[in-house]
């Protein structure tokens, strides 16, 4: 954390707008979040690494991406890129001259990202529908929290409060992410004791 803390530059200004390299969240929510994108994706390893050659190439595969994703979005978790993503479009909208319509552009851009993405779990859904459920469930929770990336992705400030408002002491954006991580490890769990039972 410290060697984080060193990157960032002594003038207090960030590195692309306000943000810079180190912990996004040092909280123990935050925290408790990471492990379970950590743990999410050391079961998907698990159910690619055991299915082997005997099971359907697509299904192995769609563990190993669901692996690769969970491992990206659990650094990203502390990270923030999406804030560096999001001063980076600020500062380009201001040196082009088009700030003043960056809420326009902001939407055309949520509104891509978001059929790319209902598209993805569409093709997705379409692509294993020969699976078994515990797969299907793994991949509800997969949507879950692409539907959670693309929200947070949003940047509007009414969005913002949104997520950022509680519900019964928890802030709603806890509820999703960690709502959907916990479906995933759900069904990765459940996928990973039937091939236990089938290997015995």
């Amino acid at each position: 954390m410290e060697l984080l803390g060193a990157l960032r530059p002594a003038d207090g200004k960030g590195w692309i707008g306000s943000w810079s390299p180190g912990i996004g969240d040092p909280t123990l929510v935050g925290w408790v979040t990471v492990g379970l994108y950590f743990v999410a994706a050391c079961l998907c390893l698990l159910i690619a690494r055991r299915q082997g050659a005997r099971s359907r190439g697509s299904e192995r595969l769609f563990w190993w991406g669901l692996c690769a994703l969970l491992v990206l979005l659990g650094i990203n978790k502390q990270l923030d890129l999406q804030t560096a993503l999001t001063e980076l479009g600020r500062s380009w909208s201001r040196n082009q001259g088009w700030y003043e319509y960056r809420h326009k552009v902001q939407r055309a851009f949520i509104l891509a990202v978001g059929l790319c993405a209902i598209g993805a779990i569409g093709g997705l859904l379409f692509w294993m529908r020969r699976a078994p459920a515990p797969t299907h469930v793994a991949i509800v929770g997969a949507s879950l929290l692409l539907a959670f990336v693309v929200i947070r992705a949003s940047s509007f400030h009414h969005v913002d409060l949104f997520i950022g408002s509680r519900w019964w002491g928890m802030r709603k954006n806890w509820i999703i992410e960690i709502g959907g991580l916990l479906v995933v490890i759900a069904g990765a769990g459940w996928r990973f004791r039937r091939l236990l039972v089938n290997d015995a």
